[in-house]
C-alpha cells in the first residue's frame, strides 16, 4: 500500500455518483470504481481520458470530462493586497465593454444588425469580471492579467501572456483583435508570499 503524499494538492474530485476507472486509457480494462467526492490530481490528458493520482499515489485513467474541478482559493493567504488606483479604471473599462457588447446583442436580436455587423462591432472587445461579495476578479486588458481585488486593494492573480523582458505593461498582440483566445493562463504568486 502506498503512503499518503504530504505535498498532494487535489485539482479535482470524483463526481457525487462515483466514477469508473481503468488501468490504461482502454475501456476494456476496468479497475475498481472510484468513490464519490474522492480528491484526485489530474496529471495527464489524452483526448477525453484523464490520468489521475490519488493522495496515496495510486493512479488510474478516468473519463476526464466528468471530473469536478476544485476551486482554487484567492491568493491572499492572510496577506493584505496592495492599494491600487487601477481598480476604478479596470471597472470603468469592463463596464464600457459590457455596455458596448450589450448594445450589439440588442441590435442583433432586434434585427437592426446582421451577423457580420455584430462581429465588426464586437471585434477587439475583451472584458472579464467576477464579483463575489467583497472579492472581485477583474481582467486588465492592457496588461493581459487577472487582478484579485478587495475594496481598494489589488494584486495580480493570473497572467495570460509570457512576461516581457523589461517588465513594462504588455501591449495586446494584433491577433487579439481576431478574437483569438489566449492559449494559457498562469497563476502567479501573491506579492509577499513565498
Amino acid at each position: 500500500m502506498a503512503t499518503p503524499d504530504a505535498d498532494f494538492l487535489p485539482t479535482h474530485v470524483i463526481p457525487s455518483d462515483g466514477l469508473s476507472a481503468w488501468e490504461t486509457p482502454d475501456a476494456s480494462r476496468p479497475t475498481v470504481p472510484l468513490d464519490a467526492l474522492l480528491p484526485v490530481q489530474l496529471v495527464e490528458r489524452r483526448g477525453d481520458w484523464g490520468r489521475i493520482v490519488c493522495c496515496n499515489g495510486w493512479s488510474a485513467w478516468v473519463d476526464g470530462r466528468l471530473l469536478v474541478p476544485v476551486p482554487q482559493a484567492p491568493p491572499m493567504a492572510g496577506a493584505q493586497p496592495a492599494r491600487s488606483a487601477d481598480l476604478r479604471r479596470l471597472l470603468a473599462r469592463a463596464k464600457d465593454s459590457l455596455f458596448r457588447y450589450g448594445q450589439a446583442v440588442d441590435d442583433l436580436a432586434a434585427g437592426r444588425a446582421d451577423g457580420e455587423t455584430f462581429r465588426e462591432r464586437t471585434q477587439g472587445l475583451r472584458a472579464g469580471l467576477v464579483i463575489d461579495g467583497e472579492a472581485a476578479w477583474l481582467y486588465d486588458v492592457d496588461q493581459e492579467r487577472w487582478v484579485y481585488c478587495e475594496g481598494t486593494g489589488a494584486g495580480t492573480y493570473a497572467v495570460s501572456s509570457a512576461p516581457s523582458g523589461d517588465r513594462a505593461p504588455a501591449t495586446p498582440a494584433p491577433s487579439r483583435t481576431t478574437g483569438e483566445v489566449p492559449k494559457r493562463t498562469q497563476i502567479v504568486d501573491w506579492p509577499g508570499e513565498s
